[in-house]
């Protein structure tokens, strides 16, 4: 905010400290320039004259907005003085950075198409950029787009339906963000565009921008052409009151309210209006120019009425040029719309008289656009009766406690429920700048038990948030219960893939240094289940920073998954003062997973019943008492099931019929066209054109319908479902990972390649680029073992990994060398034979053969010694 200047003033006239900071908007007190051009030079607020003076320090007058920052001397001493996070605190931390964005149609490079305009709101938490999207006048877009400023797309986004809290907004996150694309978005060159099936090549752009207003905004708004045939216009607002004054300042970005042939320089008058109703309550005039064309003003001294309209979503903002190409923005001021959760966790150490008996209170709230204020708190393991649960501010010394909302008639249970209908315009603010916190006050302890500072959670893509109440962490849940002043709570979920996804808060553990913290998933035996122990099922989950953790685990066993279902886990937390659990809490979530994860996508499970049908359905021991049923590579399979054997997943179907396995090769027709392809996950070769045809139209499906997800190794897209080895720049392609997309959510997970434990002495690698050994081909074949179960006829040959069909030619493929295009094989009725091209003396008289590169002892007076000979022993080699 450069053309905000501010000073400290420590102390008043009488010398007591008060710690006023003023500020004053200094663009209205800027010199009008000597020189017909002035500039506006970086940093700077006022328009300069070129190679003129720098600018003088304006003269404050202080009749702006102030801020009055609180001291420890205002808190009763006999108080908890525990610091507490501000919102401007978090902003200035140096592993979270707020950025902004407006988008609109326009201006270029994109021609205006609409008139659709957006707000963005990202925070770059650590290596993630975490971003909340709000629109108007757009179709529900389908992606979001992160380009650099030469239109490279860097990253998209899948916009998922279920992964927003409410309508007219989308929630996302970029994780892991390379240095070079945090470097281009602290230096402001990153854009995002929002893309719609309607416009794919995005339907509203603009630039990411680092703004100090961001960390205080509590309110804001979404400007949109009055004119709806006014394309690429639209502007944001973002608003927020004086801590102590009911002064309100606001900052008006605004793109297409010039006319395009505009000079930068020339000014044009702007004037900005509150309605009510349609009725003016305020008004500001000022010029812009398109150089400068954002805003900033403060509306002083609001009326209770005001204030009151303003937190209930019932005033607008309107800005308007006057003159010959007047135009007209306009939206409506709401509370800040944002992605994050308002959670609080409350515990004895944050009490005002701090206590230790082992209870928690977890707390969840949504400030709703008209003002109602929803909240759910849970409380556990008090040492006696819930007497009150308040909504409070932070305590002064004189009134003590300052009671906003008594939420203690919704209380019945363990659990306050219910919705604060008419908080005020501060209230609102001072929730959304963590100002506010949450007390629990017990027939032992009247001042209260538990309390906990009210936080804005960043969104972190676990949908159980919107959805779920955490799960409690109390001492008083641990086995022996541990009477502690620390508490917490915990989102869980498991995905379509039985991935479990965590994410813990916890307070009053006091300073990270004072110990490590972990988390445990403990699975605790069924009632009557003799000799187990607590900790038989255990899991560690890491990722704690600071006080929270979140992660997924991938491979949870199958009595933990079991446990899971039945609501008989636990998730406990432990500190290095109490290493055997501090708190505790029960976990239930319904599944249908096995171990490992093993459950099966839908797509997974369609392309699975191909094979076997009708087998998982069946018990296990039916199978065996079934008289038909089969028994191969150690598993039973039902009479009529097919599937692809363990020793040639690709190339070879097997059948049970009778209980007889029969197995055959799999048979490439032959193709009708002059350009085939071998995909690397087929047995057979297809036409290069079909290929094609079936990516673009798998391609087309995944975008339309926003089910697929953009894999950064490779930049491409890929269809829900689809399974693929990833290729990571500089390294190429990595066989010894196996990445699948997870559609409903545009996830990527990959897994290391697990290889098959393998019976023989000394397995061998078939490929270099093999990521796991193999047992060696027995002397026979599989189907010339089993030929009293083949068909009568010609014979296939098997080559390597590959089938080939009777008086069929090829070359062979021999590690590390690749392709031995001299060498020649063909099957003879199950037989393989191979030969090396032969070039005779006779024969390199002729031009075609002194070019054949097989021909090497033609060439031999062109081609050094060393090199024929190396290209001699290897060919010869293989031959013998």
């Amino acid at each position: 905010m450069r053309c905000v200047i501010c000073h400290c003033e420590p102390r008043n006239r009488r010398g007591k400290p008060v710690g006023k900071v003023n500020c004053k908007n200094m663009k209205q007190d800027c010199p009008v320039p000597a020189c017909p051009r002035a500039t506006l030079l970086p940093g700077h607020c006022c328009h300069t004259c070129p190679k003129g003076p720098p600018e003088k320090n304006l003269a404050p007058h202080f009749d702006t907005f102030e801020y009055f920052q609180d001291k420890e001397d205002d808190l009763d001493k006999p108080y908890n003085d525990r610091s507490y996070l501000s919102s401007e605190g978090l902003a200035r931390d140096d592993a979270r950075t707020e950025f902004v964005a407006l988008l609109t149609s326009g201006p270029e490079p994109w021609h205006p198409t609409s008139s659709a305009v957006a707000k963005a709101r990202f925070t770059l938490l650590r290596s993630s950029l975490l971003f909340s999207i709000s629109y108007e006048r757009l179709g529900r877009p389908s992606r979001v787009r992160f380009s650099d400023p030469e239109g490279n797309v860097l990253f998209e986004h899948p916009v998922q339906k279920s992964a927003a809290p409410e309508d007219g907004m989308l929630c996302g996150m970029w994780r892991t963000v390379s240095k070079a694309n945090v470097q281009l978005l602290r230096g402001e060159q990153l854009r995002v565009s929002l893309i719609t099936r309607a416009q794919p090549s995005g339907e509203v752009h603009g630039h990411i921008l680092k703004h100090r207003a961001l960390f205080a905004e509590t309110f804001g708004a979404i400007l949109t052409s009055s004119d709806p045939l006014h394309l690429g216009a639209g502007g944001m607002a973002m608003l927020t009151m004086s801590d102590t004054e009911s002064n309100l300042h606001f900052i008006l970005m605004a793109r297409g309210l010039l006319e395009p042939g505009a000079g930068e320089s020339s000014s044009v008058p702007l004037r900005v209006r509150i309605l009510y109703q349609g009725q003016t309550l305020r008004e500001v005039r000022a010029n812009i120019t398109r150089e400068d064309p954002d805003f900033a003003e403060v509306l002083s001294d609001l009326s209770t009425h005001e204030l009151q309209w303003l937190v209930q979503g019932q005033l607008r903002i309107v800005a308007e040029t006057e003159g010959r190409h007047a135009r007209q923005l306009a939206g409506t001021i709401t509370t800040r719309r944002s992605c994050d959760t308002i959670q609080s966790v409350l515990c004895g150490a944050d009490a005002l008289m701090p206590t230790k008996t082992g209870a928690v209170g977890s707390a969840k709230l949504a400030l709703h656009e008209n003002g109602t204020l929803e909240y759910q708190v849970q409380v556990v393991g008090t040492a006696s009766e819930v007497v009150g649960i308040t909504l409070e501010t932070k305590p002064r010394r004189k009134s003590k406690r300052n009671i906003l909302f008594d939420m203690t008639p919704s209380y019945k249970d363990g659990l306050a429920w219910g919705a604060w209908q008419s908080p005020s315009a501060r209230d609102a603010h001072m929730l959304l700048q963590n100002e506010l916190f949450l007390n629990v006050a017990t027939k032992d302890w009247a001042e209260g038990e538990l309390r906990g500072q009210v936080i804005s959670l960043p969104y972190s893509g676990l949908l159980a948030r919107y959805t779920e109440m955490p799960v409690a962490l109390a001492g008083q849940l641990v086995s022996p219960p541990v009477s502690s002043g620390a508490g917490g709570h915990a989102w869980l979920s498991l995905d379509e893939h039985c991935h479990l996804h965590y994410e813990i808060s916890v307070a009053g553990l006091g300073r990270p240094s004072d110990g490590t913290v972990s988390a445990h998933l403990h699975g605790v035996a069924e009632l009557g289940e003799m000799g187990a122990r607590p900790h038989q099922h255990k899991r560690l989950l890491k990722g704690f920073y600071s006080t929270e953790a979140q992660g997924v685990v991938k491979d949870l066993d199958a009595d933990l998954l079991q446990h899971l279902a039945q609501g008989t886990a636990f998730l406990q937390v432990s500190t290095k003062a109490h290493p055997h659990g501090e708190m505790r809490g029960r976990v239930h979530i319904p599944n249908q997973c096995h171990a490992g994860g093993t459950r099966l996508t839908p797509e997974e499970a369609l392309g699975e019943a191909q094979f076997s049908e009708g087998t998982k359905t069946r018990d296990l021991e039916q199978l065996k008492k079934d008289p038909n049923s089969c028994f191969f590579e150690g598993q039973h399979r039902a009479h009529g099931t097919r599937w692809a054997p363990d020793y040639d997943k690709k190339c070879s179907i097997c059948s049970c019929q009778k209980r007889t396995v029969i197995c055959d090769p799999i048979l490439c027709q032959p193709l009708n066209c002059t350009h085939q392809v071998h995909p690397e996950e087929l047995c057979c070769p297809i036409c290069e054109e079909k290929k094609r045809e079936q990516e673009e139209l798998k391609l087309e499906r995944a975008r339309d319908s926003s089910e697929g997800c953009y894999f950064d190794g490779d930049k491409t897209w890929r269809g829900s479902g689809t399974r693929w080895h990833p290729v990571v720049p500089p390294f190429g392609l990595i066989k010894c990972a196996i990445c699948t997309c997870k559609g409903t959510t545009g996830e990527v997970h990959c897994e290391k390649v697990q290889c098959p434990r393998l019976t023989c002495a000394n397995p061998v690698r078939v490929s270099p680029s093999d990521c796991c050994k193999q047992c060696p081909a027995p002397e026979k074949s599989v189907p010339e073992l089993a030929d009293s179960m083949q068909a009568d006829g010609p014979r296939a040959c098997r080559f390597g990994r590959r089938w080939y069909l009777n008086n069929e030619s090829w070359h062979p493929s021999v590690p590390p060398f690749g392709e031995m295009k001299c060498i020649l094989c063909w099957c003879v009725s199950g037989e393989t034979h191979c030969q090396r091209q032969e070039c005779p003396p006779s024969a390199c008289a002729s031009p075609a053969t002194r070019d054949n590169p097989c021909c090497a002892k033609c060439r031999a007076l062109d081609t050094p010694l060393d090199a024929q000979k190396v290209h001699d022993d290897k060919v010869e080699a293989w031959s013998h």
